[in-house]
């Protein structure tokens, strides 16, 4: 259903406050995203082992150096490495002859970088990391200056394809300063493989990406995938940076997350309103959920789909590439990243 033994996105840095908590369901499943009171990130499975109450009901709690996640339905207390840490029902002599130690709610490594909280996703519970979490290329001081967020009602797979699409900018995106029906034109585009992904090299904006004319003449931008669904865009001009990361994670089957952080320290974009800043980023992924959103009638059919050269290329490479992970994880294999130096041509 979805990849494992792979990092996530979890959460924002500024979502978890210390001593709080909030809950989250990530592929199928629900996890308890807290800050203990030392202020370090933990998850852990968001399902007490006694009753399956939600843990994330309950409060956290210090005791002692430690701190524990309550439970609201019968009060039993949990650490942040999962184990259990008292169940108040019993006696002395029933506390003593019970092994707290085997009473366990899973617990998941979790990473704290560049104002983002990634989540490791083995494929059991004892599985530790067997890759370094992601880490954006820009200035270690860099920091979200804004985020958008929406939920399309789709499977992981048709949200990834869905955003990293070229042909569909004129249509879904048309707006008089991004795309018009006038602005369509070939492109050409050289891609390479990088680490469990792909990346369109760096290059010029095409000429019809009318916002980008005004951040300065010394403009690159290079746009990267990797697995499970990180799409990374990084664009530079005259020595200044913005980076747009999105986050493409698998809520369950039939929904998913859509996360977008942007990082910038050019100065045009602390000229433009915070409103305007967000009305944009808001519109262009409303955009894209309406049409994934949409897509979900005629999908219900299970009609056969078709990917086509050259424009569905980067589709067909994500498919690829999750057949190579899962191939890789199962086997023990070597991972053989399945995508080629290319050259890629369509129109938009």
């Amino acid at each position: 259903m979805f990849l494992r033994d792979l990092w996530y996105f979890g959460a924002l840095s500024s979502e978890l406050k210390t001593g709080k908590h909030l809950h989250r369901e990530l592929l199928g499943q629900p996890v308890l995203f807290g800050r203990d009171h030392q202020g370090k990130a933990f998850a852990m499975l968001d399902i007490c082992p006694h009753r399956a109450m939600l843990l994330s009901g309950g409060e956290m709690q210090q005791h002692g150096d430690e701190t524990h996640v309550e439970c609201p339905y019968h009060g039993w207390r949990f650490r942040t490495d999962g184990s259990c840490a008292a169940i108040p029902s019993l006696t002395t002599d029933q506390a003593e002859a019970m092994d707290l130690s085997k009473i366990k709610t899973r617990a998941f490594p979790v990473h704290e970088d560049q104002g983002l909280i990634w989540i490791f996703y083995g494929e059991d519970e004892t599985a530790e990391p067997c890759i370094d979490p992601p880490h954006l290329d820009m200035p270690d001081n860099a920091k979200p200056r804004m985020i958008v967020k929406d939920v399309f009602n789709c499977h992981i797979d048709h949200a990834v394809i869905g955003l990293m699409d070229p042909a569909h900018i004129p249509y879904i995106h048309r707006q008089w300063w991004y795309r018009t029906k006038a602005s369509v034109k070939e492109k050409e585009k050289d891609f390479g493989p990088i680490e469990r992904g792909f990346s369109m090299l760096p290059h010029v904006p095409s000429s019809n990406s009318f916002v980008y004319k005004f951040f300065g003449k010394d403009r690159t931008t290079e746009i990267q995938f990797q697995l499970p669904g990180l799409r990374t865009e990084y664009f530079k001009a005259d020595g200044k940076h913005m980076t747009i990361f999105a986050a493409v994670t698998p809520t369950n089957e039939n929904q998913t997350s859509v996360t977008i952080v942007t990082f910038w320290n050019h100065p045009l974009m602390t000229l433009v309103p915070s409103f305007i800043r967000r009305w944009m980023g808001e519109t262009f992924l409303g955009q894209d959920r309406d049409a994934v959103n949409a897509q979900q009638v005629g999908l219900a059919y299970d009609p056969k789909l078709m990917l086509i050269h050259d424009s569905d290329i980067q589709a067909k490479w994500y498919f690829k590439l999750k057949d190579a992970w899962t191939k890789h994880r199962q086997t023990g294999a070597t991972f053989k990243n399945p995508v080629k130096p290319a050259k890629l041509r369509w129109r938009s």
